[in-house]
């Protein structure tokens, strides 16, 4: 069932959002699937796709805590070239045999829904800037 925006709760907080939540979540899985990664990579691979993946989330919280729009969207850009490194990193490490493929689906496919749900924040962010433009 879809809820029509009328009936959609309101966001208050950023911790409201779906796509900080589902961003939290694959941060939990790139330290989960980064944890059996070699050791001499712990300064390497797994520390870049940790910071990566955290520093999505923490871009929309630092955003929505901004006092506007125009911030807000330059954040969720923030967040946009960090999933990016994630995503690129998940593939990098894939083809370097630190991460079964399997893994990789799962980093990617929440990534790729990551990507969506931001960039329809972002879309919305921008109708009600334009909106307010004089």
């Amino acid at each position: 069932m879809r809820v029509s925006p009328v009936d959609a709760p309101k966001v208050r907080w950023y911790r409201d959002l779906i796509v900080w939540q589902k961003a939290m979540t694959l941060a939990e899985a790139v330290y989960r699937a980064t944890s059996q990664f070699p050791k001499e990579e712990v300064y390497g691979l797994v520390s870049q796709m940790r910071r990566a993946a955290v520093s999505i989330a923490s871009n929309i919280a630092e955003g929505h805590a901004r006092n506007s729009r125009g911030e807000y969207l330059q954040f969720l850009g923030h967040a946009r070239g960090s999933l990016a490194e994630v995503e690129t990193q998940t593939i990098l490490a894939t083809r370097l045999g630190l991460l079964p493929t399997d893994a990789e689906k799962q980093l990617l496919d929440g990534a790729s829904e990551i990507g969506r749900l931001l960039n329809g924040l972002r879309d919305s962010l921008k109708r009600q800037l334009d909106s307010t433009d004089p």
